[in-house]
């Protein structure tokens, strides 16, 4: 039996009933690291001794019979962008490339308390900045089902990680659709919840509502219970938003048939290749019989684009400032970039953009007079090789900036509505499609269970049933990843993780 293959929630319930021990579910994600990381380069620092010890003490519990946490003996990945005591955390960055800090951030304190096996971190961008998980410490991550393309991001390392079968749980964070879009290039399920659900105690702009943390997983079941491990009140989360654990977890199977379901390619104004459109057409089509209502509509969203300039600006001016002064060139391109951006900026820049948020807010409110959910594509097109940092234009058409092509997911953010990305087939290149499913405001049950229904509808239609990456192709290094970075860390890595692993 490959222990590997199973989903995170039933790998929990052999754990509590001493079917699986923890300390052998460990070896078996180390042993999977070793074989695949280095075609693909998602893990980044781990800590192998460290892991087995807390393994170890996890197993113990289990033959006690002590009370389990929901990630009681799960071997577990966390995004590099968020805290982890004793544990390197580099940010993607060689300003912080030997940074162990003293302390979990909220999210990761909650993880570990639940029982959480943390064994590594998974490779982001540079602080997260774009959709390709690269970044000049760790190197470049690729695409599970070619590692020539891009895997999408800033959550790319744990996307890939779980569609590997490497790790069973791994966290996110979500600002322009940092779960959602890897998700959807990994053919994997990532959920942006409402902004306070899951404590995020290092946000500098603590009353903006653009950047959450968030699950991710290989079903929406193991999406939800990372989710319930994730979220809690903490009062150093301004935004906090209480959702019962046990409500998260217990599934309602949503009634499709009562659902009114609209949908949209492009918000009105969103880029998106004509084979994303096309393909959305016909996945629309196939699946439309399963709803009370689905209708496409048109969306009047204002001036989205200018509005996520300027909010997402202001946070990197806060929190970039002083490194920017010091020196420039310490940082990556696209931080520089968003730096530069909102230094120019006015406070009538600033007024105008919290207005247009929250006009945008509540016209999108409306939709949901006349309809359950809304759904349009993830991403606007095929995973891209993973050497181009970013989507420069579109069917012949220069975008705005480097972050302009992930418009479909960050119309969404600045709405706050609860969205997830689930695995809808393949697109005409033959990798995966995500379809984004998008709920009231602060509707986060409802999305999750209507979600769980059509993940399991989808399962039976043809061309809409999740794909799976071929691990036996990823069984071939490809040492130009990694050789991608300029700085190796000189702390535990995945890299020589078969030496920690002994």
């Amino acid at each position: 039996m490959d222990m590997l293959a199973l989903s995170a929630v039933e790998l929990r319930q052999r754990i509590g009933a001493k079917e699986i021990s923890p300390v052998e579910l460990l070896e078996a994600s180390i042993r999977r690291i070793i074989a695949l990381n280095p075609a693909t380069n998602a893990i980044t620092g781990a800590d192998v001794a460290e892991a087995r010890r807390v393994a170890r003490l996890a197993e113990q519990a289990v033959l006690r019979g002590d009370d389990l946490g929901l990630l009681h003996g799960l071997p577990t990945g966390v995004k590099d962008l968020h805290e982890t005591g004793a544990l390197l955390t580099t940010y993607g960055s060689p300003l912080h490339a030997e940074d162990v800090p003293e302390y979990d951030c909220a999210m990761v304190a909650n993880v570990r308390a639940e029982g959480a096996v943390i064994l590594c971190k998974t490779n982001v961008p540079e602080f997260g900045a774009g959709a390709n998980s690269r970044n000049p410490v760790w190197g470049a991550t690729g695409n599970p089902f070619n590692p020539a393309l891009n895997p999408g991001g800033s959550s790319g390392g744990s996307a890939v990680a779980l569609a590997t079968d490497m790790l069973p749980v791994c966290t996110g964070s979500d600002t322009g659709g940092s779960l959602r879009i890897p998700a959807a290039m990994c053919g994997i399920v990532g959920f942006r919840p409402s902004p306070g659900v899951v404590p995020m105690d290092k946000r500098p702009h603590g009353w903006t509502p653009i950047s959450v943390l968030g699950p991710m997983g290989r079903t929406v079941a193991d999406t939800r219970l990372l989710f319930a491990a994730q979220s809690g009140m903490d009062d150093r989360e301004p935004l906090g938003f209480p959702l019962d654990r046990g409500a998260i977890l217990a599934a309602r199977p949503a009634d499709l048939g009562t659902l009114r379901v609209a949908w949209t390619e492009d918000f009105g104004q969103a880029p998106v290749g004509q084979e994303i459109r096309s393909a959305m057409r016909a996945k629309m089509a196939a699946m439309s019989h399963l709803f009370a209502r689905c209708d496409r509509i048109a969306v009047e969203m204002g001036e989205p684009d200018r509005c996520f300039d300027v909010v997402r600006a202001q946070g990197f001016v806060a929190r970039y400032q002083q490194a920017y002064e010091q020196d420039p060139g310490s940082l990556g391109p696209n931080i520089r970039a968003n730096f530069e951006i909102g230094a120019k900026m006015t406070l009538a820049d600033a007024a105008w953009a919290n207005g247009e948020q929250t006009r945008m807010f509540r016209r999108f409110q409306t939709l949901f007079r006349d309809y359950d959910l809304i759904l349009s594509p993830t991403v606007p097109v095929t995973p891209f090789p993973w050497t181009q940092l970013y989507l420069e234009e579109l069917e012949g058409v220069k975008l705005r900036n480097y972050y302009h092509w992930l418009a479909l997911t960050y119309y969404v953010t600045l709405v706050t509505n609860p969205a997830i990305s689930l695995p809808c087939g393949t697109d005409p290149m033959g990798m995966p499609f995500g379809m984004q499913v998008i709920g009231r405001f602060r509707g986060d049950l409802a999305v999750l269970d209507a979600a769980q229904s059509m993940e399991a509808a989808w399962s039976r239609i043809p061309g809409l049933a999740p794909p799976r990456p071929d691990l036996a192709k990823l069984a071939t290094p490809r040492p130009e990843l990694a050789a991608f970075a300029t700085h190796r860390s000189g702390h535990w890595h995945a890299r020589s993780m078969a030496e920690q692993a002994g």
